[in-house]
């Protein structure tokens, strides 16, 4: 089954200096990776110049939604009423973007309805992950 949800999305991208920076992203869940959400940023919005995909878990997603969520490369929380933060961690150094926690919860509902919570085929994630882990053999 091929689902794909994608939702456009306005982030402020929080600089050293407390400067907020709109950038654009693309909020993405697909069907056939039914336990992660990508959101994807321009090539404008990196420092290589080149795009960016970060990829978690979605119920990191739900968890941050409500409530400080996540460790290493990617953390979440709520800010204020209306907010929410997203911590990326690379080996190149650190985003801090701020989206309406709105748009998050319609794009974390959308998926819901697209693969429900708890009916995820995880066999079917399991064996493709096996299967890129061992090239096929």
């Amino acid at each position: 089954m091929e689902t794909t949800v994608e939702q456009p999305a306005l982030a402020r991208l929080i600089t050293a200096e407390d400067q907020e920076i709109p950038v654009s992203a693309t909020l993405r869940y697909t069907a056939d990776d039914p336990l992660a959400v990508f959101v994807d940023f321009p090539a404008e919005a990196s420092l290589e110049g080149e795009d960016v995909t970060w990829t978690f878990a979605r119920s990191l997603l739900d968890d941050g939604l409500r409530a400080p969520a996540g460790h290493g490369d990617v953390q979440i929380w709520p800010y204020g009423r209306t907010r929410t933060v997203l911590e990326f961690h690379s080996p190149h150094g650190m985003a801090l973007l701020q989206f309406q926690a709105s748009a998050l919860r319609r794009f974390l509902l959308r998926t819901y309805a697209a693969v429900a919570p708890g009916q995820e085929d995880v066999a079917l994630v399991v064996e493709r992950g096996l299967s890129a882990l061992f090239g096929g053999v």
